[in-house]
């Protein structure tokens, strides 16, 4: 049976704490009005209607907007489409399949990455909150926020960092000849020269090293073979080269979401303009084909595997950068009224058909490398991560007869361009995280303090240890803690705040129903493989190491506390928000803090009340004494 209108809306209180209904806090003395009106009904007798309510906010500034939805929809693009698309992607569906990991990638795709794009736009442009802020619907869930925002943190600083080796080749690409195409005395006697195409069937009595490979661990990195005796001094070229992407984000970021978002037209726009041109190349490169058709080259064997399921999860999970803050952040800044629907459908078809494109530009140039140097197996010239854009493709860039600066000036202008993009996301991330709790400061003080913080912090990735270092703090205080994280976002807001609550807030915004798609995949199926993935990553854990090296036992201790510090943000602040409350007992102090706060919704005050005045109306017709599966069912389907 359905609850009976309280007689004063103060006094209601939910009866039914079960999966995603009735978790509105009690309502706030802030209330100006409450009346019922009688409205007349068949048999001629009146019956109360929901209260008239305006539930008004606390005293905040309105957040900025974009300009137009389309600075939005290319903020995403260029936030997505980044450095895992052109070498993260290509390596990872070779290790794991070729063509036949594009089947298990899609079908995570479709299951895990665009619900959870989906859910992070909407939940954003609904209550126009941060990554913080946005737990307003569950304060105890909060730590999620701030594990987010470390993890965020963790990731901008080593990005930038990848973004001043990148100015490194993008200067030296102006050499003539190109300084990785020919080798050193004071490098190596078994060096060979990148630029020529020589036969590797000759002098296999002594191994031979490019010289690409030489001048990006020699003279750009300075690479130390082991951490024993510390990570070392900055290489003072790459701390002058980190000035410029911070420099770039700093000014991108001087006005906050209006000056990036002007700026999204280049960054979204212009590296496909460069794809184009070295797409149209790679294809004209003798062995080209040879490489595309290795890159595609299905191998049916693998796709039953449970590692390369695994692989398509965290491709998928980080090439739309979804459970970081980012895409929750961007959609805050959204009209209320914006049609993500349509946006999340472009992001994520253009995402991939990037990570296609790239990857065939990639092995393109590949495979020329390997016709050149007449190697019988592509996968023999193949290096993964930064080796793909630093070793691999300057050492057949530099083979190339035709103008081979413009190619790598074009190459790497746009890895710059693409990594930018996605530093500029992270950067906004935390600014709105900071502008959020202090509204009056300015938005160009923030990003100088960001950009200063940023690149204090990403010196220590220009000594010879940093890209120990990178890939350390990578696994352990990023990718690890965001895949926890990940779980415990997609478990708040489907079973806490509920899957049919986030259908109703959608229609209060859109006007348009949800269908059965998004309910199964936000309820039963994205949750599931979530933690699927998390049980497995556990259950075969191996302790870190990078090119084979083995940290010490210091450095793996140090590793697990940076990622306690991530995960630990979860319990910490629940238990703050329990000891914030003011309810007389404690079981009522617990169940408040799974309740959204009393002014949850969206911005506007007028569209505040309208939505309460709709929660309220729902929570009357709840039938109370519900069964648990009963309620499980009625979360995901009503």
């Amino acid at each position: 049976m359905a609850r009976s209108n309280p007689a004063y809306v103060h006094d209601a209180r939910p009866q039914d704490l079960g999966f995603g209904h009735n978790y509105h806090e009690k309502l706030p003395s802030t209330i100006s009005a409450v009346s019922f009106s009688k409205q007349p009904i068949q048999n001629g007798t009146t019956k109360d209607t929901a209260p008239a309510m305006s539930v008004s906010k606390p005293n905040k500034a309105l957040r900025d907007k974009w300009g137009k939805d389309i600075e939005f929809l290319l903020s995403c693009i260029a936030l997505s489409v980044g450095l895992g698309n052109v070498w993260r992607f290509p390596f990872t569906a070779l290790e794991n399949g070729g063509g036949a990991f594009v089947i298990p990638y899609l079908i995570v795709l479709l299951l895990v990455g665009r619900p959870i794009y989906y859910l992070e736009m909407l939940i954003g442009q609904f209550s126009s909150r941060g990554a913080i802020e946005v737990y307003d619907a569950a304060p105890a869930m909060r730590g999620i926020g701030y594990g987010q925002i470390y993890s965020t943190f963790i990731v901008m600083t080593y990005y930038a960092s990848i973004m001043g080796i990148t100015v490194r080749y993008l200067i030296a690409s102006f050499g003539d000849p190109l300084p990785w195409g020919e080798c050193r005395d004071s490098w190596n006697a078994t060096c060979i020269d990148s630029s020529l195409a020589v036969n590797s069937a000759e002098n296999t009595t002594e191994k031979k090293i490019s010289s690409a490979e030489l001048f990006f661990e020699v003279e750009v990195l300075n690479e130390t073979p082991s951490l024993d005796d510390g990570i070392g001094t900055p290489n003072w070229k790459l701390v002058v080269c980190l000035l410029v992407p911070w420099t770039c984000i700093c000014l991108i970021l001087i006005k906050g979401i209006k000056s990036s978002g002007k700026a999204s037209y280049f960054l979204a726009i212009f590296p496909y303009i460069v794809m184009l041109v070295l797409l149209i190349r790679a294809c004209t490169l003798e062995g080209a084909n040879k490489g595309m058709l290795y890159f595609i080259k299905p191998q049916w064997d693998r796709i039953l595997e449970a590692k390369v399921w695994y692989a398509a999860v965290t491709q998928v999970f980080f090439s739309l950068t979804v459970c970081f803050g980012n895409v929750l952040m961007y959609s805050s800044y959204n009209r209320f009224s914006n049609n993500v629907y349509r946006d999340v459908t472009i992001v994520s078809i253009l995402d991939t058909c990037t990570s296609l494109l790239a990857g065939l530009i990639v092995f393109g140039v590949v495979g020329h490398l390997a016709h050149a140097l007449n190697a019988p197996d592509i996968d023999k010239v193949v290096r993964g991560g930064p080796g793909l854009a630093f070793i691999t493709y300057p050492d057949a860039i530099a083979k190339f007869k035709f103008w081979p600066q413009f190619f790598a000036i074009a190459f790497f202008l746009m890895l710059f361009v693409l990594g930018i993009g996605s530093n500029v996301g992270m950067a906004t991330t935390i600014m709105t995280v900071v502008r959020d709790r202090f509204p009056h400061l300015r938005a160009w003080r923030v990003a100088l303090v960001i950009a200063v913080i940023g690149y204090s912090v990403g010196i220590i990735y220009t000594t010879p240890g940093g890209q120990y270092l990178l890939d350390f703090l990578d696994f352990y205080g990023a990718s690890f803690v965001a895949l926890v994280l990940a779980v415990f976002e997609m478990l708040t807001f489907a079973w806490i705040y509920g899957v049919g609550r986030i259908c109703r807030d959608i229609e209060f915004m859109l006007g348009i129903k949800t269908g059965l798609y998004w309910r199964l995949c936000w309820g039963f199926i994205t949750p599931t493989m979530l933690t699927a993935i998390l049980v497995y990553h556990i259950a075969t854990y191996k302790p870190f190491t990078f090119n084979g090296y083995v940290f010490t036992s210091g450095m793996y201790a140090f590793g697990w506390c940076v990622f306690a510090v991530g995960v630990l943000q979860l319990p910490c602040w629940a238990v703050y928000a329990v000891l914030k409350r003011k309810e007389p007992s404690w079981k009522n102090r617990i169940l408040s803090c799974f309740r959204p706060l009393h002014h949850w919704g969206p911005e506007d005050p007028e569209l505040n009340a309208k939505y309460h005045e709709s929660v309220y109306k729902y929570d009357q017709t709840v039938p109370v004494g519900r069964s648990l599966l009963r309620k499980m069912v009625d979360n995901v389907f009503q």
